[in-house]
């Protein structure tokens, strides 16, 4: 059934956007599983892997249900997202699961503010499909053991979080300022402006950075 609603392309443009970032966890979690210390961890972020994959699955199902090739919905997001990831590179297993950790919390941040615009059933979709609480328990976990064995280490994934989120949001906020459509759904109904969207995020990240035991 093609789009029927005003936000149609709003709508089409969010689950694009969120399809992209699953499609793109899928490849890093798959990848970065290698650089685990042994297989009960190797194993546990290859199964979230496949989560990823699976809730891709759901959303360019979605999409081809709207009428909306998923590629198509999903190609004005390569390019900043894959800019992210790219300056981004972990370089250990701690690194890893920080940025699982903080940079794809804040991310979720974003699009469930958003998704908070969307009628149902896409609202529901969007929501169910952002990392649930397991994903960030943990990673949270190995962060805390990482500081545990070496105390030194805080600092350093404080400055690597730190660096993160700085990335995130200069990506959420082209994203923001190159797809009208998404701001629209952010400004809708004068429920929501920009700059309260990002002061919320930031509010968010120093909390989960507390709750972590960095520095933020």
């Amino acid at each position: 059934m093609p789009l029927v609603t005003a936000y149609g392309s709003a709508y089409a443009d969010l689950l694009g956007l969120v399809a992209f970032g699953e499609l793109l966890a899928f490849e890093r979690m798959a990848g970065d599983a290698r650089l685990a210390p042994d297989l009960r961890r190797r194993a546990a972020l290859n199964e979230m892997a496949a989560a990823e994959i699976a809730n891709y699955r759901r959303l360019a199902d979605r999409l081809t249900a709207l009428g909306v090739p998923p590629e198509d919905a999903m190609a004005p997001y390569v390019e900043p997202l894959q800019a992210y990831h790219d300056s981004t590179e972990p370089r250990d297993w701690a690194e890893v699961v920080t940025k699982a950790y903080v940079g794809d919390a804040i991310t979720d941040d974003f699009v469930r503010e958003i998704a908070d615009a969307l009628e149902e059933p896409d609202r529901a979709l969007v929501l169910d499909v952002l990392h649930d609480s397991r994903y960030a328990d943990f990673a949270a976990a190995e962060i805390r053991v990482a500081v545990a064995d070496d105390p030194r280490v805080a600092g350093r994934l404080s400055m690597w979080a730190r660096r993160l989120v700085g990335e995130a949001l200069s990506q959420a906020g082209r994203v923001a300022a190159e797809r009208a459509t998404l701001t629209a759904l952010i400004a809708r109904d004068g429920r929501v402006d920009v700059s309260g969207l990002f002061g919320r995020l930031t509010t968010a990240h120093t909390a989960r950075m507390a709750a972590a035991g960095l520095n933020n």
